[in-house]
């Protein structure tokens, strides 16, 4: 067991948006987060990350587990597509979220930060501008950036908005083989064909909430029928 939440109840400024959430992610699990639109999944996973407070509920980390390198790949905006940074600069700065606080960065940081770019094979671009790059090329430097933060596990907050067909492809591809690296997975998102086929667990956040394995989110009623209109109830 790496993280279990139990009983949890989210939401801002004591608001709550769900309640009665329980689940249990393991080491090499794909969790794959789904729900209708509004319903909390994001909220979750700020919450999962400590970037919100529960309000009501615990959590439980394995203590093998830093807390603080948790690889976090959050939703992007256009604006976000303009920043005035190489590739390389940007991977590395996930650095920082691993706990760095020097002036300078260390070998290791460099090493880890080449070893990522090499695993979502962005080497090449290492010192071209971020805003100069395709929308696949940014995707597979903010996900290099975020492995820079964690050994353990990496969190995709909707990684696949604004994408074309094409570049989702190549993030799921991205995801088998960050799998077979043995990096866990929590992902939300709204491809859900996709994501769903590659999950271990489904997280279901809506009026009621479930948690199961893949198989058995396929086959139950909820998930014919959640499947069947795309996601959308």
């Amino acid at each position: 067991m790496l993280i279990k939440g139990t009983n949890l109840s989210i939401g801002y400024n004591s608001k709550v948006v769900s309640s009665n959430i329980n689940f249990e992610i393991d080491e090499g699990d794909v969790v794959c987060i789904v729900g209708e639109n509004g319903a909390g999944k994001s909220t979750l996973l700020k919450t999962i990350l400590g970037i919100l407070k529960p309000i009501q509920g615990e959590f439980e980390y394995s203590p093998s587990l830093n807390v603080k390198r948790f690889g976090y790949l959050p939703q992007t905006n256009e604006s976000q597509n303009d920043f005035p940074a190489t590739v390389r600069e940007i991977v590395i700065s996930g650095r920082i979220n691993a706990g760095s606080r020097k002036l300078f960065f260390s070998k290791e940081d460099k090493r880890i930060a080449l070893e990522n770019m090499k695993l979502l094979d962005i080497l090449d671009l290492k010192d071209r501008a971020f805003s100069t790059l395709s929308g696949g090329q940014r995707q597979r430097v903010l996900i290099a950036r975020a492995l820079c933060a964690t050994d353990d596990i990496l969190f995709l907050d909707e990684p696949l908005t604004g994408l074309d067909p094409k570049i989702i492809k190549e993030f799921y591809q991205i995801v088998e083989q960050l799998h077979k690296e043995d990096i866990t997975i929590v992902m939300i998102s709204h491809d859900l064909d996709e994501s769903v086929n590659l999950a271990t667990k489904i997280l279901f956040i809506g009026e009621e909430n479930y948690f199961m394995s893949k198989d058995e989110f396929v086959n139950s009623p909820l998930g014919k029928k959640f499947l069947s209109f795309g996601g959308r109830q």
